[in-house]
């Protein structure tokens, strides 16, 4: 037999499959090659070190996870138990999280039924997930009727405008007496700001642009929700702490929660090395070239990822529907509740921190035309 260092892992020894066996038993005990195995690492990446109390984590979203009711089942436990601390997600999700929180109903249903029959009948599909169109009508109504409020005629990030819906959501849950439901609600009550990197790409964008037509003031602020990411990154830094990305998926919100660190350290020009801890869960392959298989390594060359940082980065090529619930189970199981950062009541802290960093980089014009100007004026006492 060979000494080779190759062969120092573990045995493959599973446990036996029995009845009764905890989540956290059949991760760490069966889950031993292939994306199982890179699921288990997740979960151990999750619970070891990404939920340290000095660790800022981010999610973001993409899929259709709300309506299959991983909202209610895994997101809000996680932001309860303090495991979320900020999110971008996809317009979408926001939308069809709503249904739940106004107490209108989703249903299972077969996939192979004729799409032109359910079109006669009214019934809207998300592949297995079935409702009525009333839902889609009856949703839109209520995002028109709340930001007709004074409080909404203005520009505003997208964090503010969600945390502003959650708050009307978290009445009407309240109102109905349905308890907690709906991810936007539990994100205002435990000051969770999520971000959409696309706010026209959905339902709620759609209305909002409509009520614009009416001569409503409400317009989305991107400038402002690339400065907040940012910010956000760059606090939990200069905090002493770390900064963690959870990916469900990828497409826009992946990139938009990974550019923070280009935003920084390249346009910026503020001394950063990248995000410290990546997990992904995708089921898209990284030799198309597209940037939901991008892998952390490829991560590293645009400064989005920090290169020392690359054994604490993990992609598990799976269904999201299937993984979230297994991870949000393991590290509730294995990691005692966090205190809530509160994010959302700490923008205008974090906003002040990296705008006078930038203030001072060599990348800020006018630190640039300052020192042109420093130059000049000692030239010329020079002659």
């Amino acid at each position: 037999m060979t000494n080779s260092k190759y062969l120092s892992g573990k045995l493959i020894e599973p446990r036996r499959i029995e009845s009764g066996m905890s989540v956290v038993d059949l991760v760490d005990g069966t889950f031993q090659a292939y994306n199982a195995a890179r699921l288990r690492e997740a979960c151990h990446l999750l619970t070891r070190k990404m939920l340290e109390e000095d660790v800022t984590v981010g999610i973001t979203m993409t899929g259709a996870l709300t309506p299959a009711g991983l909202g209610m089942s895994a997101l809000i436990p996680l932001i309860e138990a303090g495991f979320i601390d900020w999110i971008i997600s996809t317009g979408a999700n926001l939308y069809h999280d709503t249904h739940f929180g106004i107490g209108l109903e989703l249903r299972q249903g077969n996939p192979h039924v004729s799409d032109v029959v359910l079109r006669d009948e009214e019934v809207v599909r998300i592949y297995d997930i079935f409702f009525d169109y009333s839902v889609l009508l009856d949703t839109d109504a209520f995002f028109r009727k709340i930001i007709d409020a004074e409080e909404f005629q203005r520009p505003m990030s997208t964090a503010e405008f969600h945390y502003l819906c959650g708050k009307y959501v978290a009445a009407r849950e309240e109102e109905l007496g349905i308890g907690r439901k709906s991810l936007l609600a539990a994100a205002y009550e435990h000051a969770v700001p999520i971000y959409t990197s696309s706010p026209g790409d959905s339902s709620i964008g759609m209305n909002v642009a409509a009520k614009a037509l009416q001569g409503s003031k409400l317009v989305f602020d991107v400038n402002a929700d690339v400065n907040e990411t940012a910010a956000i990154v760059l606090d939990a830094k200069r905090s002493g702490g770390k900064s963690a990305i959870w990916i469900l998926g990828g497409g826009s919100p992946k990139n938009f929660a990974l550019q923070t660190e280009p935003q920084i350290q390249e346009v910026m020009g503020i001394d950063e090395r990248g995000h410290d801890y990546f997990l992904q869960v995708t089921d898209a392959r990284p030799d198309t070239g597209g940037l939901s298989g991008a892998t952390p390594a490829e991560a590293v060359s645009w400064g989005k990822v920090d290169p020392d940082r690359l054994p604490d980065a993990v992609v598990c090529y799976l269904d999201t529907t299937i993984a979230l619930p297994i991870l949000a189970a393991y590290s509730l199981d294995q990691h005692a509740p966090r205190t809530p950062r509160r994010l959302f009541d700490r923008r205008d802290e974090m906003m002040a921190r990296i705008r006078e960093e930038y203030d001072r980089s060599e990348r800020n014009e006018a630190v640039q035309q300052a020192a042109r100007e420093h130059h000049d004026t000692t030239l010329a006492r020079d002659r």
